[in-house]
C-alpha cells in the first residue's frame, strides 16, 4: 500500500476507536443517569436502543455521501454535532432531552466512525490482497478506543462525578476534525463505476444472509455495551469491575481483529465467520454454567472481545468479493443498518429483561441461539454454489 492509504487506515482506526469506544464506555453513565433523570431502566434502554436504529438508518445515507462527496466533510461536520449532544444530558438532564440527545448522538457518530463510513473508504484505498488486515486493524481501533476509554472513564466518574466526566467524553469528540484529513479525495481521482448496480444487489440473496449475520453480531454487541455493567452488578460483583472488563475486551479485540485480518489470506472468510459465531455461543454458554466470580468475568472478556470487532475484515470481504468495491460505502451502509436493528433489539430486550426478571439468562439465551443460526448461514455453501478458490485462499465469483 502507499502512503496515503497507510495513513487512511490508520485514521479509520482511531476514529472507529474514538467512537467505539465512548459507546462502550456509556454504560457506566446508565446508572447515574437514571438517578439523575428519573427516565427508569426500560425508558432509558429504549432511548439506546432507539439511537441503534437511527445509527443503523444514516449508514446508508452515511455511505452514499461519502462515496459521493468525499469522507472528509461529513466526519467534519458529524463531530461538531457529537460534541453537542453528547454534551446535553450532564446540562439538561431531564428525560425528553436525555432521550432525544441520545437518538441525535448516536446519529452523528455514525458519520465519525462507522463501518458504513469508514470501511467503503479503506475498501478503495486498499489493494484486495490487503483488505482483510487493513479492515482488521480499523476494527482493532475500535478495541484500542475502549481500552484506554473504558477505565478513563471510570476513574474520571470516580474522581469528578458523571456530569464531569460525560463532558469530558463531548470534548473528545473534536479529535475527529484532524483525523478527517486523510480522507480528502484528490481533486483528479475519477468516479468510480459500480461493477453491479444497487438494487441487483438487494435482490441478491447472498447479501441478505450475509447482513443477517452482521446483526445478530449487532444483537449481541449491542447488549453488551449498554448493559455489561449491570449485569456484572447484578452477579454481585463489584461495579468497578465494569471498566476493567470494558478494557481487558478491548486488548482481546484488538488481537481477534488483527489476527482474523491475517488468518483471511489462509482461511475462506466464511469458515472464519463460523468459527467467530460459535465462540460466542461457545462463551455465553460457559458463562451461564460456570459461577459467577471476577475470573470467569474476565474470562469471558477475552472471549467476547476477541470476537468483537473480528467479524468485520470477513463480513467486508465476503461483501466486496460478490459485488465489488465501487459501492462499498452505500453497500456496507445496508450491512449496518441491519447490524443496528439487532442492536436495537439486545439493548432494549436486554433492559426489558432485566427489570421484569431482575436476570439476564434469558438474553442470553437468545443471544446463544442467534449466534448458532448465523454460523448456520454464513456457512460457505450457503452462500453461493458459483463461488471457486483462488490462489489466496479467499474465494472468487466465477464470471
Amino acid at each position: 500500500m502507499d502512503a496515503r492509504a497507510w495513513r487512511m487506515v490508520f485514521a479509520a482506526a482511531l476514529l472507529m476507536g474514538l467512537v467505539m469506544g465512548t459507546r462502550s464506555s456509556f454504560g457506566l453513565f446508565v446508572s447515574p443517569l437514571n438517578t439523575a433523570s428519573g427516565i427508569g431502566l426500560t425508558g432509558l434502554s429504549l432511548a439506546l436502543a432507539l439511537g441503534q436504529l437511527a445509527i443503523g438508518f444514516s449508514q446508508p445515507v452515511v455511505g452514499l455521501l461519502a462515496d459521493r462527496f468525499g469522507a472528509a466533510r461529513v466526519i467534519v461536520a458529524g463531530a461538531w454535532l457529537l460534541m453537542l449532544t453528547t454534551a446535553v444530558p450532564a446540562l439538561w438532564p431531564v428525560p425528553a432531552a436525555v432521550a432525544l440527545s441520545m437518538v441525535a448522538a448516536a446519529t452523528a457518530g455514525s458519520a465519525v466512525g462507522s463501518n458504513g463510513l469508514l470501511v467503503g473508504e479503506v475498501g478503495r484505498a486498499v489493494p484486495a490482497a490487503r483488505m482483510g488486515l487493513a479492515v482488521g486493524i480499523v476494527g482493532a481501533g475500535a478495541s484500542l478506543g475502549q481500552l484506554l476509554l473504558g477505565p478513563a472513564t471510570q476513574a474520571l466518574l470516580d474522581s469528578a462525578g458523571w456530569v464531569h466526566a460525560l463532558l469530558a467524553t463531548a470534548l473528545i469528540s473534536l479529535v475527529a476534525l484532524p483525523l478527517a484529513r486523510p480522507f480528502r479525495r484528490p481533486a483528479n481521482q475519477p468516479a468510480a463505476r459500480p461493477s453491479q448496480p444497487v438494487g441487483d444487489v438487494m435482490r441478491d440473496l447472498r447479501f441478505w444472509r450475509v447482513s443477517f449475520t452482521f446483526g445478530v453480531c449487532g444483537f449481541h454487541v449491542g447488549f453488551l455495551a449498554v448493559h455489561m455493567p449491570g449485569v456484572i452488578e447484578r452477579c454481585g460483583l463489584p461495579a468497578s469491575l465494569a471498566g476493567t472488563w470494558i478494557a481487558v475486551a478491548g486488548a482481546a479485540n484488538i488481537v481477534g481483529s488483527v489476527a482474523v485480518g491475517l488468518a483471511m489470506k489462509r482461511h475462506d472468510s466464511a469458515h472464519l465467520l463460523v468459527a467467530l459465531y460459535l465462540m460466542r455461543a461457545l462463551g455465553v454458554g460457559a458463562l451461564l454454567l460456570l459461577p459467577s466470580t471476577p475470573l470467569v468475568l474476565t474470562a469471558f472478556a477475552v472471549v467476547m472481545g476477541a470476537t468483537h470487532m473480528a467479524t468485520l475484515p470477513p463480513t467486508t470481504q465476503l461483501v466486496a468479493r460478490q459485488h465489488g468495491v465501487e459501492r462499498l460505502g452505500t453497500l456496507f451502509g445496508v450491512v449496518m443498518l441491519v447490524h443496528q436493528l439487532g442492536s436495537f433489539a439486545g439493548i432494549w430486550l436486554g433492559g426489558w429483561a432485566a427489570e421484569r426478571t431482575g436476570s439476564d439468562t434469558t438474553l442470553w439465551l437468545v443471544d446463544i441461539a442467534l449466534a448458532l443460526l448465523a454460523a448456520l448461514l454464513v456457512w460457505p455453501s450457503r452462500l453461493s454454489r458459483s463461488e471457486s478458490a483462488t490462489p489466496n485462499g479467499s474465494l472468487a465469483v466465477k464470471a
